[in-house]
């Protein structure tokens, strides 16, 4: 499959499909990271899963469904390797080690959506903003982000006030520091012990399901790169 992925560059803010239409690739992220997002019709977003290093986006096109009520919006630039849906396909059918993969990563997404969506429900903005960072951070290999307040709230479904009240609080305890849509991680430990245990769920299903490809120790987003080698 390697002479078949084509890298591409994945610019903050590219949308890589919309809600209904038909996926024509998959996209196996290497340093950007991608949100899935449900609009409403009032225009309002949340965030039900991200994806970067360790997965795919495209989940839809091997599991049957072609399309999806969801769109993938990029959220944080880098790059990414792309392949045709029939050559994916025609891989996933021989019933091999790709298969495997890519069925045990759909089920540790089904498990952050879940799990985002009952930490929508039941905690704090803080508590969510600090699950959302740890998240993004794993899949990354600095500890800063390029990223405003308001794209944030876009993705936590909240309001754009809820995040500066958040970030302001979690800056004051020396765990962020946040200017001009930047925002960068001072106490990764710290940021960990304030979010909810949703953040640890998560690491751990990823974990489980994916640390038999050999990536274990590359830590909580067990990387898929071995698949993309």
């Amino acid at each position: 499959m390697a002479g078949h992925l084509e890298l591409v560059a994945l610019p903050l803010g590219k949308m890589l499909y919309a809600s209904g239409t038909h996926l024509q690739h998959a996209y196996f992220p290497t340093t950007c990271v991608v949100s899935l997002l449900h609009v409403m019709e009032s225009g309002a977003s949340a965030e039900s899963a991200g994806v970067g290093n360790e997965g795919v986006v495209g989940v839809s096109l091997f599991m049957g469904g072609e399309t999806t009520p969801s769109s993938a919006v990029v959220h944080t630039a880098g790059h990414a390797y792309r392949l045709e849906r029939r050559l994916l396909m025609q891989e996933f059918n021989r019933g091999g080690t790709l298969q495997r993969l890519l069925l045990l990563y759909t089920q540790a997404l089904m498990t952050q959506m879940a799990q985002t969506a009952a930490c929508n429900r039941h905690h704090s903005v803080e508590q969510q903003l600090c699950r959302w960072l740890c998240l993004t951070l794993d899949r990354l290999s600095t500890n800063e982000l390029v990223m405003t307040q308001e794209l944030v709230a876009g993705m936590l479904g909240v309001r754009r006030e809820g995040i500066t009240e958040a970030a302001g609080q979690l800056q004051r305890a020396g765990l962020i520091s946040y200017r001009r849509g930047h925002i960068a991680v001072l106490d990764r430990s710290g940021l960990e012990n304030h979010a909810c245990e949703c953040y640890a769920v998560i690491r751990k299903e990823l974990n489980r399901l994916l640390s038999d490809i050999g990536h274990h120790q590359d830590g909580p987003a067990a990387r898929l790169g071995r698949l993309r080698a």
